[in-house]
């Protein structure tokens, strides 16, 4: 998942020109005269020390999954009624989330098609409040470190969340669009500010948190998608059938697993799935709603090299992206047996760490044909800076990974949801670490 990164042909681009409607957002958020945000920017980050910004880079990347999520659930203490953390036992260890979710946004075994997802878009965008002081700082704070570490931000749309319905193999809901500079200059400064003080004090302290006591100050906040800016994305567990192998055993699954770039906007340097990617349009904002059509252009993009579906380059000059004639070889292949792939939510939850919206996927290459035929051309982007296979047959490793405080709360929740239903339909392919809903610690 990520909008503001740098890719290799970002690192050339001239932050002045990248950020200008970052700027133009600001002024008029902040109810500044034109030019005040790049000037107030140039400012902050002519004071920024980079041994320092780097340093708070190194000190956040020690901050553990499970330290995050249990500072947030310390934070936002009692549930609202129905409403519960996303805890479970795997192979009896107990884990807990920051992402928050019913008992019916889980287990959906929904298949992502035209049938059984049914996401609309309304049309409605995020209504424009005005900055205070401390949302303001917070937003200078922000693009000053994107200008020193060239980080560009682009100019680009994201869906946000207005209603939902999830119940089992079914998906509706009603969506808008907002500006993704919106989302990053608020909301998604809930994450840094946290870890800062995990980092520095050891907790989340109120008097700690400004930011978050402004943007998402109780439960209702989160929950309440309608009133607030609510974006978020879809990420799956990718699972590739395999044959046999002398080496490697009986057949079994191939299981993919990014190490995030420190380039990227969300879990950088964190484990996660892959493809894990923003809920945003590409082209058609009214098509493009669709999960399905996301995780597939977040395939070809994260697993088969197809750059020119990476939004983050811009001028995007194809009409449509996806045309059959335009897809890469693997995809092509993928696409022309309907029983190849199989693609479905497992799970909807709302991740407390800056109040995104998750839909956990789980994506399966049924045929093992694609292995031998394809495997060489499955190659994690720029957005990744490690690609790890896993058995699905190892279920000592899988454990592992599993009990690893390296991982996003959000791509541990799609990995976990994965690991629940592929059991399920992967037959004598899996054997895979138990993973239960602990209902025990529920209060």
């Amino acid at each position: 998942m990520r909008r503001v990164g740098r890719s290799r042909e970002a690192e050339t681009a001239l932050p002045a020109v990248a950020l200008a409607s970052a700027f133009e957002w600001l002024d008029q958020r902040a109810g500044w005269i034109p030019d005040t945000a790049r000037r107030k920017v140039s400012a902050r980050t002519a004071k920024l020390d980079m041994g320092n910004t780097l340093d708070r880079r190194a000190r956040r990347a020690r901050v553990g999954r499970g330290q995050v999520a249990r500072a947030l659930l310390n934070y936002y203490g009692d549930q609202l009624p129905g409403h519960e953390p996303y805890r479970v036992r795997c192979d009896g260890r107990l884990t807990s989330t920051s992402i928050v979710t019913r008992t019916a946004w889980l287990d959906l075994a929904c298949a992502l098609d035209a049938e059984h997802e049914r996401l609309e878009l309304v049309g409605t965008e995020h209504g424009r409040g005005v900055l205070d002081d401390i949302g303001a700082r917070g937003a200078v704070d922000r693009l000053a470190e994107a200008v020193a570490l060239g980080v560009r931000v682009t100019d680009s749309q994201v869906y946000q969340l207005l209603g939902i319905g999830v119940e089992h193999g079914s998906l509706s809901g009603a969506l808008g669009v907002a500006p993704f500079v919106e989302y990053a200059l608020t909301v998604d400064l809930l994450e840094g500010e946290l870890v800062d003080a995990l980092a520095t004090v050891g907790e989340a302290r109120r008097d700690e948190l400004p930011l978050r006591g402004r943007y998402l100050p109780d439960l209702r906040s989160v929950v309440d998608v309608s009133k607030r800016l609510c974006a978020g994305g879809a990420l799956a567990l990718c699972a590739i059938a395999r044959p046999a192998d002398p080496y490697r055993g009986k057949a079994d699954y191939a299981l993919l697993v990014q190490e995030r770039s420190g380039s990227v906007l969300n879990a950088a340097g964190r484990l996660s799935v892959i493809p894990k990617a923003f809920h945003q349009p590409l082209k058609e904002v009214r098509v493009d709603v669709s999960i399905r059509s996301t995780l597939l252009r977040e395939m070809e993009e994260e697993l088969f090299g197809r750059r020119e579906v990476d939004s983050t380059l811009g001028g995007q000059l194809a009409a449509a992206p996806m045309h059959p004639h335009r897809l890469s070889e693997p995809m092509r292949w993928l696409m022309e047996q309907p029983d190849r792939l199989r693609i479905e939510c497992t799970g909807f939850g709302l991740n407390l760490v800056s109040g995104n919206y998750e839909f956990a996927g789980l994506i399966v290459i049924e045929d093992e044909e694609f292995w031998p035929l394809y495997g060489g051309h499955v190659e994690a982007n720029w957005e990744s800076a490690g690609l790890r296979v896993y058995s699905s047959l190892d279920r000592e490793l899988t454990g592992q990974l599993a009990m690893d405080e390296t991982w996003s709360n959000e791509g541990l929740f799609a990995l976990l949801q994965g690991f629940r239903r592929l059991a399920q339909i992967g037959g004598e392919r899996v054997n895979l670490p138990v993973v239960e809903l602990d209902t025990e610690s529920r209060r």
